[in-house]
């Protein structure tokens, strides 16, 4: 069993208990998607949860366990081992399984599919968590690093559509959740290939949207903000170690941007102030003081996978929403500041010049006059036998 302690005011913590009662943060979904209440009440639930050992991906582990669901947590082959996702929850084997997946593989992931689904016998929810993102100028990138980029985020998410969908598709019900970033709605300098890898996802889920909700199935793009790490309850992590690339890359130090490598700049890149930097400065200035909790946004995950009615994109965090909203502001702003430009005419209109188009109009005018005034007799006497036989009606 689990219940919420909080050590201080930031932080939101679920952490095994012998209590017989439970307690989770204090979020909800809106009314409007029919979320778990008493007079909905859920069944549990079989989750697949690529990017597990991930902060977010770790807390939806725990908000999943804790709510009495099944979970196949899946960690990264480079970082984790088979035995350290194994001893996630000690005495809960018979809801719960580790496993590790390279996503880039195909076949990789079929096996992870294949194993859980031996072992529980359904899949509810795949909730795909991973992300990988290398930190520099978009020149000081090489080849490998870009594809890297691409076959981590958008081809490991085509990877587990394409390997579960069929099961999906042939049970007429299966729901996806599938972790973006800000970074997939607005350019970010120093992420330029990530940002890319993000919108690719983004429209790609925006698209198959359409064609699967004829199966019940349903996809949600979760965008959430700067997250802490706010759950005690991790697995033990190995840490972060150097890798030195082509071009001079190596990884920052500490835990809480794992995912990401940061790049040594060459120099047209390495003012203190470049652009290109921004992204490094970001993270650095936020440090561990991120404004969003993983903890309550790993609750309305959960509750986004029991939901009835699941949003497109649920975007988890102010930072997110004010981002998001500012970049969707400007983006209109330009289009109605651009949007009386001349276009090139259509074909088969390329004769007609202004003049003629404006006699045109003027004789079109001119015929809708002669019409009207040629119609006011007529109406005026229609006008007076109506008045007629209102005078004779009440009178």
């Amino acid at each position: 069993m689990f219940h919420q302690t909080s050590s201080s005011p930031n932080q939101d913590v679920i952490r095994p208990t012998s209590a017989g009662t439970h307690s989770y943060p204090n979020v909800h979904l809106p009314p409007s998607t029919d979320p778990p209440s008493p007079s909905n009440p859920t069944k549990q639930a079989v989750w697949l949860i690529f990017g597990a050992s991930g902060h977010m991906g770790r807390s939806l582990a725990n908000s999943a366990i804790a709510h009495g669901d099944k979970v196949c947590a899946v960690g990264r082959q480079l970082e984790d081992t088979h035995q350290s996702m194994q001893a996630w929850y000690p005495g809960q084997e018979s809801c719960y399984q580790g496993t590790l997946c390279d996503i880039r593989m195909r076949e990789s992931v079929d096996a992870v599919f294949e194993k859980t689904l031996k072992r529980f016998g359904d899949i509810d929810v795949i909730a795909i968590c991973h992300g990988y993102g290398v930190i520099g100028a978009c020149e000081d990138q090489d080849e490998w690093e870009i594809r890297n980029q691409f076959e981590t985020n958008f081809m490991g998410t085509l990877n587990i559509i394409h390997s579960s969908l069929p099961y999906f598709r042939g049970r007429d019900d299966g729901r996806y959740l599938i972790f973006s970033s800000t970074s997939g709605a607005l350019g970010v300098p120093g992420l330029g290939p990530y940002c890319a890898t993000k919108y690719a996802v983004e429209g790609l889920v925006e698209s198959m949207l359409y064609e699967v909700d004829q199966f019940n199935i349903k996809l949600t793009l979760v965008i959430a903000g700067h997250m802490r790490r706010d759950d005690r309850v991790q697995p033990p992590s190995p840490g972060l170690m150097r890798h030195e690339s082509a071009n001079g890359a190596h990884t920052a130090s500490g835990k809480k941007y794992q995912h990401f490598r940061v790049l040594r700049p060459s120099p047209h890149y390495s003012s203190p102030d470049s652009p290109a930097s921004h992204a490094q400065r970001m993270l650095q200035w936020i440090g561990d003081k991120q404004p969003t909790s993983a903890v309550k946004a790993a609750e309305l995950c959960w509750q986004l996978g029991h939901c009835s009615y699941p949003p497109l994109r649920m975007l988890l965090g102010t930072f997110a929403v004010e981002s998001i909203r500012d970049r969707l502001k400007s983006i209109i702003e330009e289009i109605e500041d651009w949007k009386e430009l001349h276009f090139p005419p259509i074909e088969g209109m390329e004769g007609v010049d202004e003049d003629s188009k404006e006699k045109e109009d003027e004789q079109e005018q001119e015929e809708n006059d002669e019409a009207f005034v040629s119609a006011r007799p007529a109406a005026n006497g229609a006008s007076r036998h109506r008045d007629e036989e209102a005078a004779t009606t009440f009178y």
